[in-house]
Order: structure tokens, then C-alpha cells, then sequence
């Protein structure tokens, strides 16, 4: 699917292959933190399970109430490695395709389609609100109207996209708001959805969404070697055998696969899909190569992360995840920018 673009030519260093064995512990160690705050999020709640006790439920399951009790957070655990790995590869691709730091998964619209398909679901009484059957078609129109736009009479750039995408989405969130304000069944059912949450989602989105990330993710990772080309510029990239076009419009369908699963299952998550990427790009450079494979592993640590941090800090309440990510991803933002500032 891409064009095979040599380390140095598509803008890596040659001291890329000496960073390697490095690279590759690190990856090593964000999997053995993923596998600590899985135990974590597994054990922890409003009822404590101890870590032997999660240990025997998962591998030894009797009829114990710790055992119930981690078999309830079981689907919402990995609700969490689906969502967190589907946003933040998500981000990459996003930032590798218009070459922004600040660009989200919700650039080219793919969020605001998704939930305005299901508003619109909602509204009529079509099939389950939260279905990614309905989420899918809204967030593949949106990008498609996008590229619509962005595109014009000549070739689609980075900066056509962005503005199309952030008309297209203040469009498509002003119809959300006159639909949801207008009619309170709907708003009764949106609101808790729109605010982004783990708990309480039905296991069988699982299922439904798993073909969907498992898709995005592998043409996400296809397309390394070609964004890496793409940050050098069009012109540069062309002359080093990348498809331009193809490897945007395949972005694109990664983007829309991931984020359309994602939003469906628990609602519009911000910033993981920002934050990682920066944070992942600290350590691993500009290299897709490295990049993807870490937000593969980084994304469901910070999201399961700031889930288990949303049970505990009001206990016995709980804070949605959506809230978490907020207060987390703000602050780098913030952080990105200011880098920004510094380095023009």
C-alpha cells in the first residue's frame, strides 16, 4: 500500500539504527506499565480486589464476589485498550498527514459525523444510539465532505483540510446542539454519552468494534514509511516515490475506522489522541516506524490510567474518563504550544 522510502531518505537520522536497541526496551517497559494499570484497573473501584485475587479470577475463576467483581470490569478494561490504542494512533496518523502537531483525530470532522449520526439515529428511533453501524456511515460522510471541500479545483494540501475540516465540524456540532436542545429525549440520551465514559457500555460494543480498530490499526501502521516521506513536504515525498494522495485518502480511512469505532463505544474522548503522539514523540523522534508502534501501547495506558484515577478521586463516586483526559491534556496542549513558540 505505501512506497518502501529508505530511513534516510524520508527524513530520519542516520543515527536511527543506534537509537534501536533503545527504542525497543523502552516500547518493552510502556507494555509492562500497560500490563500493571490493567491489574490496577481490574482491581480497583469502589470495592478493592487485591492483586492475588485478580490474579486467581482471571486465570483460577470460582464463584467468589471478588471474582464478580472483577469479571463486571473486565469489558470495561478492555473497552480501554481498544479506545486508547484507536485515538492515539489515530493523532499520529492525523499529525503525520498535515504535518500539525496540534491536529487531533477530530480534524477532518470523523467525531462530530460519528455523534451526529447518532443524534440523528437517536432522534428517528433507528436501531441502538450507540451502534457503530450508525456511528460509521456519519463519520466516513463527514471525511468524505471534508476532502469535498478541501480538495477544490487542484490538489487537496494540509491547510485546506484543516479549515475544511473545522467548518465542517462547527456545522456538524451546531446541528448536534439544535437536535439535543430541541428535542429532551434526545438530549437525555446524549448527554451522558457525549462526555466520554468506560462504564456502564454494553460488553457486546466489544465485539462490534473490535473488526473495526483491528482494520484501522493495521492500514495505520502499513503507512509508516510514507508519512515519514510526507513530512518533508508534497513535492519531496513525490520525488522520493511516496503516493501522496493515495497515502492521505488511506490516512484517512485508518483515521475514520479507528475514531467512528471509538466514538461509538464510549462517546468523544478528547486529547488522548493529541497528547499521546507528543508525548510518544519526546522519546521515539519523528519516526512512524516508532511512533505508531508506541501510541499503540502509550494510548490504553493514559486512558486506563485516567479512568482508574476518575474512580478513586471521588470515591465512592466516579468521574467520567472524558473529564480526566480533559484536565490531563489541557496541560500539554499548553506545553506543545509554548514548544511551538520556542522553536519558530
Amino acid at each position: 500500500m505505501t512506497a518502501t522510502v529508505a530511513p534516510t531518505s524520508a527524513g530520519i537520522s542516520p543515527g536511527a539504527r543506534r537509537r534501536t536497541p533503545r527504542l525497543a526496551v523502552g516500547l518493552i517497559v510502556t507494555a509492562g506499565a500497560l500490563v500493571v494499570l490493567v491489574g490496577l484497573s481490574l482491581a480497583v473501584g469502589t470495592k478493592y480486589v487485591p492483586l492475588p485475587d485478580v490474579w486467581n479470577a482471571l486465570f483460577a475463576p470460582g464463584d467468589t464476589y471478588a471474582d464478580a467483581v472483577v469479571a463486571s470490569r473486565i469489558p470495561r478494561t478492555i473497552l480501554g485498550l481498544l479506545v486508547g490504542a484507536a485515538l492515539a494512533v489515530a493523532g499520529g496518523v492525523m499529525q503525520g498527514l498535515t504535518r500539525n502537531p496540534l491536529a487531533d483525530p477530530g480534524l477532518f470532522g470523523v467525531n462530530t459525523g460519528a455523534a451526529a449520526a447518532i443524534v440523528t439515529a437517536t432522534a428517528l428511533g433507528v436501531g441502538a444510539g450507540t451502534s457503530v453501524w450508525i456511528a460509521l456511515p456519519g463519520a466516513f460522510i463527514a471525511v468524505v465532505i471534508v476532502y469535498l471541500i478541501g480538495s477544490g479545483r487542484g490538489r487537496s494540501t494540509p491547510v485546506r483540510l484543516v479549515l475544511a475540516g473545522v467548518v465542517v465540524s462547527s456545522v456538524l456540532a451546531a446541528y448536534i446542539q439544535a437536535v439535543s436542545l430541541t428535542l429532551p429525549r434526545v438530549f437525555d440520551a446524549y448527554r451522558f454519552w457525549a462526555v466520554g465514559s468506560l462504564a456502564g457500555r454494553n460488553p457486546q460494543l466489544i465485539v462490534d468494534i473490535l473488526p473495526f480498530v483491528i482494520l484501522g490499526l493495521v492500514l495505520a501502521l502499513s503507512l509508516c514509511g510514507s508519512l515519514n516521506a510526507l513530512a518533508l513536504g508534497d513535492d519531496t515525498a513525490r520525488a522520493l516515490g511516496a503516493h501522496v494522495g493515495r497515502t492521505r485518502i488511506l490516512g484517512a480511512i485508518a483515521t475514520t475506522l479507528l475514531c467512528a469505532a471509538a466514538t461509538a463505544a464510549v462517546g468523544p474522548i478528547s486529547f488522548v489522541g493529541l497528547a499521546v503522539p507528543h508525548i510518544v514523540r519526546s522519546i521515539t523522534g519523528a519516526d512512524h516506524r516508532w511512533l505508531l508502534p508506541y501510541c499503540v501501547v502509550a494510548g490504553p495506558a493514559l486512558l486506563i490510567a485516567a479512568d482508574i484515577i476518575g474512580r478513586v478521586i471521588v470515591s465512592p463516586a466516579e468521574l467520567m474518563v472524558g473529564v480526566i483526559t480533559a484536565f490531563v491534556g489541557g496541560p500539554i496542549l499548553l506545553l506543545a504550544v509554548r514548544r511551538m513558540r520556542a522553536a519558530a
